[in-house]
């Protein structure tokens, strides 16, 4: 499903359209290496997301596709968020600019592993992160 207007016919910005803002990302990333799924669980991240903010950012990603919500097994009332297999997609390129920025800036030591972990065979840990991923 496409809800986002395009700009341009622009690959880049096409996507971009879809997850380019910083919010976006960051969400993406706490779902995939903080295994975060709730709201509360995203307006704990140390960047402190608004909440009209995040609210604005998962209704988003839901509407292009890029997430899912589902009931908490937990709590009637809260609700889950996971990444669908658009979502999921996304997965190698999210790696591919930790090991960028790894290079540019200073990193604590918990994402530096990420990163080393990444880098010592990038296909098997896309390939095991995204089965975890696929499990939730």
């Amino acid at each position: 499903m496409e809800t986002s207007k395009k700009r341009s016919e622009c690959p880049l910005s096409c996507s971009l359209d879809v997850f380019g803002d910083k919010w976006s990302l960051l969400i993406i990333r706490d779902l995939i290496f903080y295994k975060k799924g709730t709201y509360n669980d995203f307006l704990k991240s140390e960047e402190g997301i608004a909440t009209n903010i995040l609210a604005s950012r998962l209704k988003a990603l839901e509407e292009n596709g890029i997430i899912e919500k589902s009931a908490h097994p937990e709590s009637k009332a809260k609700i889950l968020y996971r990444l669908s297999k658009k979502g999921i997609d996304l997965l190698p390129i999210i790696v591919e600019i930790y090991i960028w920025s790894d290079k540019y800036f200073s990193m604590p030591l918990e994402i530096k592993q990420i990163i080393k972990e990444a880098k010592k065979d990038k296909d098997k840990f896309v390939k095991q992160i995204t089965k975890e991923l696929k499990s939730q």
